[in-house]
């Protein structure tokens, strides 16, 4: 077996010149990520759980078993959180969310399951926007997402109508596919999700009544 000595040099200058460090780097940067990851998971339990004012940094670190300063130096502080989780929530919606124009039963089937994963959490801070302008930035934006949503899932009934015509069939897909409407029968009501399902096609089919290029009186 060839060893570094048979070439006139030192094994300890071989094992120092060895490229070790992306190694090192690598498994730091992914250790780093899973710290982070465990911190949001933390925060997002509180925020879905309770309200804004009342989370705790204390609480978040041990429960995500690491120190405060460890939270701060990552995130800078609870609006830090909230910035990151958004960006983090935003990120899962699309993907869950990720269906081809005029998938109609695709796009129901993909709201279902964004909502019964995020929706609990969505509802609570919808509840505390109007207490905290950065919870109020992050519920706008979850707005727009979803009308730009719905106005590409629906592209092929809502191309050939007119301005004000696709924006009030847009209108009725909002409320037919809101998240309040996703509390009342899942939370508040207790249906089965088949139940709300259901109620869900029904109410997109009547807001995709009028045939394409038609208007409504």
């Amino acid at each position: 077996m060839l060893r570094a000595s048979d070439f006139g040099v030192n094994p300890l200058i071989m094992n120092n010149v060895l490229p070790r460090r992306p190694y090192r780097q690598s498994a730091r940067a992914r250790a780093a990520e899973e710290t982070g990851e465990r911190i949001l998971d933390a925060f997002s339990a509180r925020l879905r759980d309770g309200w804004f004012d009342e989370i705790r940094l204390e609480d978040v670190a041990a429960a995500a078993g690491v120190t405060v300063q460890t939270v701060i130096r990552r995130f800078g502080g609870k609006t830090g959180l909230l910035e990151a989780q958004g960006e983090r929530l935003s990120t899962e919606v699309q993907g869950r969310r990720d269906v081809s124009p005029g998938d109609i039963e695709g796009a129901i089937e993909a709201l279902l399951d964004d909502y019964e994963a995020s929706g609990d959490l969505v509802m609570r801070s919808l509840a505390q926007e109007d207490r905290h302008p950065a919870i109020r930035r992050l519920t706008e934006l979850g707005r727009g997402y979803h009308r730009a949503w719905l106005d590409a899932v629906f592209a092929p009934w809502l191309a050939e109508l007119s301005a004000d015509e696709a924006r009030r069939r847009t209108d009725a897909l909002v409320a037919a596919t809101d998240v309040y409407l996703w509390k009342l029968m899942r939370r508040d009501m207790a249906r089965p999700l088949p139940e709300y399902r259901r109620l869900v096609e029904t109410l997109v089919a009547a807001a995709l009544a009028a045939a394409p290029g038609k208007e409504t009186s």
